[in-house]
């Protein structure tokens, strides 16, 4: 297929996308919001939804013309935001620059496989120089961001989009983090080749010199409503790895593993500075909890959470059903990207669109980590004994819940 037809296709999806998964015509709620309260309204909804960074609202950081440029011809939503931290008098501030990339697939699913790839990499190529020039550290992409996210259909055939760690998708990345001395965090699925070429959803960590630091694989597999994914990879082997890079501690919890509350803990007692959520998820199911959890995730562990919704429609060749009692359909339903960041001191950036695709850039001073685990110490008011001991007793066969019930509960009244 060449070039121009796969730009009209480009196109003729990206036009699709626009018309769905708007808000009353707007592209996410911040805008709406923005466009229709009046400024002193604006500014107070605004407080409580996002919150205040160190007492004031969040800042907005100016980027380099040519990322502007390269968003507005290639069409992306391109936001940046920074969040402070108070000035210490022992340590000097520890800035790290965070992007994050939402986006639809670029060639229908009945395009060729290796089509579909190609064309996934050329539209995430500006983007990624958007972030690269306006000196990004850290980037992280969407779940599976190499491919359809076809684990709906319980369809074999998607499985041939599996790569080693060391596959095109990596060696794709890797000239971005040589050029641009950036970590590259680059969910994928995996296939394991010196174990029986079985099948992951695996995030590879790419340091800043080009070289792979490691990988972490989905502790969590779901099995709700459309997300048959086990029917292609089961729970991940890998624990709760933090990463230390050149410019901090960072983990990788996927998707589904925000619903898991001590997944999220597991990643803090290991030291993570920054947590990212590359996740896949659509907005019938679980829009009213993708604000709340990460949010929650941040406050409760001292820690920066990147979350990461890929954008779209994707319609697959072949209806399917998931014996949940509806109709037979060709798709997840839509993608509502709204990727944003969360920082411990409980406030948020605005999110990204929920129906173009996107490059989100923060700063943040991970002082701020500290900051947060001195002023409310959850770290030393939490009962890690206690809960250990409730958790050991939990596994057994023989577990009883500590329960103690009124003894005239039961009792025939007088």
């Amino acid at each position: 297929m060449d070039d121009t037809k796969h730009r009209e296709e480009e196109q003729v999806m990206s036009n699709e996308d626009d018309s769905k998964g708007s808000i009353c015509g707007y592209d996410s709620l911040h805008r709406l919001l923005k466009d229709n309260l009046k400024p002193h309204l604006f500014h107070e909804v605004s407080r409580l939804l996002t919150g205040l960074n160190c007492g004031k609202p969040l800042e907005t950081v100016v980027l380099p013309e040519l990322a502007s440029t390269l968003s507005a011809e290639h069409g992306f939503d391109l936001q940046a935001f920074c969040f402070q931290a108070d000035k210490e008098l022992l340590r000097e501030p520890r800035v790290v620059r965070v992007g994050l990339i939402q986006n639809s697939i670029a060639l229908p699913t009945t395009a060729h496989f290796t089509n579909q790839k190609k064309a996934i990499f050329d539209k995430l190529r500006p983007i990624i120089e958007a972030a690269g020039s306006s000196g990004v550290n850290i980037l992280c992409l969407q779940e599976a961001w190499m491919m359809p996210f076809a684990f709906c259909t319980r369809e074999k055939r998607w499985c041939e989009f599996a790569e080693p760690v060391d596959g095109e998708s990596t060696e794709f990345l890797q000239c971005f983090a040589l050029k641009y001395n950036m970590v590259i965090i680059s969910p994928i699925l995996e296939r394991d080749i010196n174990h029986g070429e079985v099948i992951w959803n695996t995030a590879v960590v790419i340091g800043n010199h080009g070289n792979v630091i490691g990988k972490h694989r989905k502790n969590h597999i779901p099995r709700v409503g459309d997300f048959n994914e086990s029917t292609y990879y089961m729970e991940g082997n890998t624990g709760h790895p933090v990463f230390e890079t050149a410019f901090g501690k960072i983990a990788i919890n996927i998707c589904y593993g925000r619903h898991h509350p001590l997944n999220w803990l597991a990643f803090g007692l290991n030291g993570a500075e920054i947590v990212f959520n590359p996740s896949a998820t659509v907005g019938e199911l679980s829009e009213p909890m993708w604000p709340i959890e990460a949010r929650n995730a941040a406050i409760a562990n001292s820690y920066f959470v990147a979350s990461i919704n890929r954008v779209g429609t994707e319609t697959f060749p072949n209806a399917f059903t998931s014996g949940d009692g509806k109709p037979a359909h060709a798709d997840f339903g839509h993608f509502y990207g709204s990727s944003h960041v969360s920082a411990p001191d409980s406030s948020c950036t605005p999110s990204l669109s929920r129906n173009r695709d996107g490059l989100l850039i923060t700063d943040m001073d991970l002082n701020l980590c500290r900051q947060v685990k001195d002023r409310w110490g959850f770290r030393m008011t939490a009962r890690y004994d206690m809960y250990a001991d409730t958790l050991a007793h939990y596994v057994k066969p023989d577990f009883e819940p500590q329960i103690i019930s009124d003894p005239l509960l039961h009792k025939k009244s007088l």
